[in-house]
């Protein structure tokens, strides 16, 4: 039986990062905690929304961009993925895909019902894997769901070797929009997004975890690919990404996007992939 833990007031990020720094040398686990986080009645601080959507290049509007309950519930991710009875280390841990559904348009009035599990702990080629879900709720109606695959990279003696192979990386798409990105855009969203993960804000930080410089976060990416989409996008939609090749910043990418018949299908290149998405 899953155990719920409601909690009066959101958690902060500082305490979650001090427990995972303490709880880089945990032993792996097989088995997630059988146990959901909830946060009832939270209300958005519309200041905080239009200083989030101008980090990520989106439109000021009363509508909550699809990735901004993803930072609502994030605090709540970290409390779970840092507590002591998680069983794979949070340093470390690497945003493999993202799958997020809007049931329908969210205003930023409404007071949204959080909740954060993790479930599906599994073995991957390069070591294991395991989702996070999160959900908001209006009024006892679930609006908004989203699915965050981590990947916790460990030695397998099954595991296929690296390619060798010296061909060069295939070009990346032409056309789209170009983004020159500066250095401030992980300290930018960390600021937003609650998310200070070193790689990210600091030069030092980004070395100690084996990246030459600061690397972008993937959700930002993601938001401000999303911004790229704003108007032609229905108010009730599923939008899925999968996380490549780090950018390093600062940086110039590529945004590239093409109509399906179900939707959108886009992607952030240079010469190699970042990001790839579609929306349906």
């Amino acid at each position: 039986m899953v155990a719920v833990v409601e909690l009066s007031e959101g958690p902060g990020t500082g305490a979650a990062y001090a427990r995972a720094a303490l709880g880089m040398l945990r032993r792996g686990g097989s088995t997630l905690p059988d146990v959901e986080l909830v946060h009832r009645g939270v209300v958005v601080d519309r200041e905080h929304l239009a200083r989030y959507d101008r980090v990520c290049g989106l439109r000021l509007t009363d509508t909550l961009p699809a990735t901004y309950p993803h930072i609502l519930a994030f605090p709540l991710a970290m409390r779970l993925m840092s507590a002591g009875d998680f069983p794979l280390p949070m340093i470390g841990l690497v945003h493999v895909s993202n799958r997020i559904t809007v049931r329908r348009a969210i205003d930023s009035g409404s007071r949204l019902d959080l909740t954060v599990r993790a479930v599906d702990l599994r073995a991957h080629p390069r070591g294991r894997q395991f989702d996070v879900v999160a959900t908001a709720s209006v009024d006892g109606e679930e609006v908004w769901r989203g699915v965050s695959t981590y990947l916790r990279k460990e030695a397998s003696p099954s595991a296929a070797p690296p390619s060798t192979s010296s061909s060069a990386a295939p070009a990346g798409p032409t056309g789209g929009a170009v983004w020159r990105l500066p250095v401030r855009t992980g300290t930018d969203y960390a600021a937003v997004s609650g998310d200070r993960n070193p790689i990210h804000t600091s030069r030092v930080g980004a070395k100690l975890f084996g990246f030459p410089r600061q690397i972008a976060h993937g959700m930002w990416t993601k938001a401000r690919s999303l911004a790229a989409l704003e108007g032609r996008l229905p108010e009730s939609y599923t939008v899925e990404v999968a996380f490549k090749q780090p950018i390093l910043l600062p940086s110039t990418v590529r945004f590239t996007s093409v109509p399906t018949a179900a939707g959108w299908e886009f992607g952030v290149h240079s010469k190699r992939p970042h990001l790839t998405g579609q929306v349906r």
